[in-house]
């Protein structure tokens, strides 16, 4: 099976499962015991800390363990609610991942303004610098990658809009951490991730609060854990799989150019097996593991193309959500302009640093064979 969906879920990897499986041997004790055990795992989960800090280019004390980037997204939208002020709402990228979406919509109800991407699925920058301007909301989130296309936005420069408002930025890096470096992202007021995309174990997360002026209010309850910020036992093995797993991906680094010259190559040579098709977010900067696109039309497509690359041995993904008439086409297709009618065939393909071009090439050749057996069979229904 080729694998080309980490984009929802990435392999463990090799690095990752090494120290994990180290750590469980090693530190087996809870990190807030007093005995020598305990200590050792607190070490440990310090020194993750501090690797992972690294990285982002935070402060060490400002990086809390969290199980994922959904619980650190309920626990920053909880959080802004209780310091906004009376009637302030929050502003959002209308192609923000779902945990953001409903976080800020429980914690603000109806005080959640979507800020509008361009065709190719990039926030209006001038739309948010005349926004704040005018007026101040008590926070402002734009992820640095999107989930779906790919596409990254310009967090940089929102950081720079909201810093120079007084207002906090929150950012989403999920799909950016472990693909591009992120040392900048230490000076985001708010940004999170989860460690399952770029090889860390499913249920490791971080959530840093280093450039915040606000001392962060726990969404769990309970123990002192995190200096207050997050109660419950913390996931030692997982916080050090995690640093692993990030250390490994930063070593890969150098090989991005190459890895955007393959995608290059796969978008070229899937427009000649599928005429007609569209890449979507071209001409845009987008990770170079991703690759969202909307095949020609056929009779029933979205359902056959999944189905039948699956049967092809290609795990792929839809790039909408499911079309059983319970579900509503993407929001972020929608706000790129995509008609509800042609969102409901859009597919995702998003390797990892272990997916060479033969892999790319192969599932492109797969991808043709599809389309010609279904181009086939639309061909004979209409006979």
């Amino acid at each position: 099976m080729l694998y080309f969906d980490h984009n929802a879920s990435g392999p463990l990897s090799p690095a990752a499962r090494e120290a994990w499986l180290d750590a469980q041997e090693r530190f087996p004790a809870n990190p807030s015991s007093l005995h020598r055990p305990g200590q050792r795992a607190e070490a440990a989960l310090d020194a993750a800390r501090a690797s992972v800090a690294s990285h982002l280019g935070c402060r060490e004390a400002g990086l809390v363990w969290t199980s994922g980037a959904t619980e650190a997204a309920g626990a920053v939208f909880g959080h802004l609610a209780q310091q906004a002020e009376p009637g302030a709402g929050v502003w959002l990228s209308a192609v923000e991942h779902p945990c953001v979406l409903e976080s800020a919509e429980r914690a603000f109800g109806g005080r959640v303004r979507r800020l509008p991407v361009s065709v190719g699925g990039v926030l209006d920058l001038g739309v948010l610098e005349v926004a704040l301007a005018a007026e101040r909301p008590a926070a402002v989130a734009v992820m640095a990658a999107s989930n779906e296309t790919g596409v990254l936005q310009p967090w940089e420069a929102v950081q720079a809009l909201c810093r120079r408002a007084g207002v906090p930025f929150v950012c989403d890096a999920t799909q950016w951490i472990g693909r591009l470096p992120a040392g900048g992202m230490g000076g985001c007021d708010f940004v999170f991730g989860s460690g399952h995309k770029c090889g860390a174990p499913v249920g490791t997360g971080f959530l840093s609060v280093g450039a915040s002026p606000f001392r962060l209010r726990p969404l769990l309850c309970g123990g002192p854990q995190e200096d207050g910020r997050r109660a419950g036992t913390q996931n030692v093995a997982g916080a050090v799989a995690f640093a692993a797993a990030l250390a490994d991906c930063a070593g890969r680094f150098a090989g991005i150019p190459e890895r955007l010259e393959w995608r290059g190559r796969f978008e070229e040579g899937l427009c000649r097996v599928l005429p007609g098709a569209r890449i979507l977010g071209s001409g845009e900067e987008r990770l170079w593991n991703t690759v969202a696109f909307l095949p020609p039309a056929l009779a029933d497509c979205r359902q056959r193309w999944v189905v039948r690359l699956d049967a092809a041995g290609v795990a792929a993904s839809s790039g909408s959500a499911c079309a059983s008439g319970k579900e509503q086409p993407s929001h972020v297709l929608e706000a790129m302009g995509v008609p509800a009618g042609d969102a409901d065939r859009v597919l995702r393909l998003s390797g990892g640093w272990e997916t060479g071009w033969t892999e790319w090439e192969e599932v492109g050749r797969r991808i043709g064979g599809v389309y010609a057996r279904l181009g086939g069979l639309e061909a004979l229904k209409q006979a």
